[in-house]
């Protein structure tokens, strides 16, 4: 988009002494011609772009030129990244300093490009939560949020099983999934992690932990130090695997028409339907398949299992096959 492309060449300019057309050109990915014609446009603009000839010329600002994009403070750049997520903002008491900063980016921007930020909130929009239920703010979410923004301890009291245990964490980072809040988070043996060496076994790894769950959070003083090779997205990805793993503890065997193969991942977990699509038999006279399927329950099983009707003829296990039978008898006395 033009807009963000001549925004991006005054950055650059600002953050060089100069720079030639064919560097524009490279770093905007754009011809040459198109630098001209947008350095021309910044000037027209009020923009003090010089063009600097001969063989050593390029393009500078004049005169300490400074755009005031980068009058934003840290709160404001921070939530600026999370704009697109504007319950999520509320939530973590960040409305107020992504306003201001939305105000400074529209204030920077040419007069002719002031109506995009307007223009992109109406054509996208982000919809966290999940369907069917009614989202909730955890009360304490806006101090683990301080907590998490300034690397700072957290003494947290946490409901875990119908008991509540005390916890001294390190708060590495929060995730918004479906609608609700999780704390990634690393437990302390009892020193907040002040950049000490901890003895083997006293400090655990990194955990997760329902925000809705914290009865108290009170924000430390100390400071911890982070781990700066941990990375939030692939620690996320890597434990939601775990867990969709983890809870599917049972297996059941089932024979599928070729309508039911192609139904069965939309039924049921995705990655056990395609594990178990791909370990399956090979087909019989009638093309039927048979697969065994990981499954959290016998009760999941049925309620998944009898959307696929007569494509599917549960084999196993005997208690799980007879549910079934009784079913399609009932269903049956419904039509006959």
């Amino acid at each position: 988009m033009r807009a963000a492309r001549l925004i991006k060449m005054v950055l650059l300019l600002q953050s060089r002494p100069s720079m030639t057309g064919a560097e524009l050109a490279r770093e905007l990915e754009v011809s040459e011609r198109t630098v001209a014609r947008d350095v021309l446009s910044l000037s027209e603009a009020g923009i003090p772009v010089y063009a600097d000839r001969g063989r050593t010329g390029g393009y500078r600002l004049v005169g300490g030129y400074r755009t005031r994009l980068t009058g934003l403070g840290r709160s404001e750049a921070e939530a600026l990244f999370l704009s697109g997520v504007p319950s999520a903002l509320r939530e973590l008491g960040l409305a107020d300093a992504a306003s201001a900063a939305r105000l400074k980016v529209s204030a920077a921007l040419l007069p002719e490009l002031r109506d995009a930020a307007t223009g992109a909130a109406q054509r996208f929009h982000l919809d966290a939560p999940g369907w069917y239920q009614t989202p909730s703010t955890p009360e304490l979410l806006p101090a683990i949020a301080e907590a998490l923004w300034d690397d700072r301890v957290l003494t947290a009291r946490y409901g875990r099983k119908g008991t509540e245990v005390d916890r001294v964490l390190e708060p590495y980072g929060l995730v918004l999934k479906a609608g609700v809040w999780y704390l990634v988070a690393r437990a302390d043996g009892g020193d907040g992690g002040r950049g000490r060496q901890e003895p083997q076994g006293r400090r655990e790894g990194h955990r997760v932990y329902r925000v809705d769950r914290f009865r108290s959070a009170a924000v430390g003083e100390d400071r911890f130090i982070r781990d700066p090779d941990f990375d939030l997205p692939a620690f996320w990805a890597e434990r939601a695997a775990q867990f969709a793993r983890s809870i599917l503890r049972e297996e059941v065997t089932v024979r599928l028409t070729p309508a039911g193969a192609r139904q069965l991942p939309h039924v049921t977990d995705r990655v056990a339907a395609r594990e178990a699509l791909d370990a399956a038999s090979d087909p019989d006279d009638e093309g039927r398949i048979t697969v065994v399927l990981a499954v959290e329950s016998p009760d999941v099983a049925y309620s998944q299992l009898l959307g696929l009707g007569p494509e599917a003829e549960v084999l196993a296990p005997p208690g799980l096959r007879t549910r079934f039978a009784e079913a399609a008898r009932r269903t049956h006395a419904l039509y006959e």
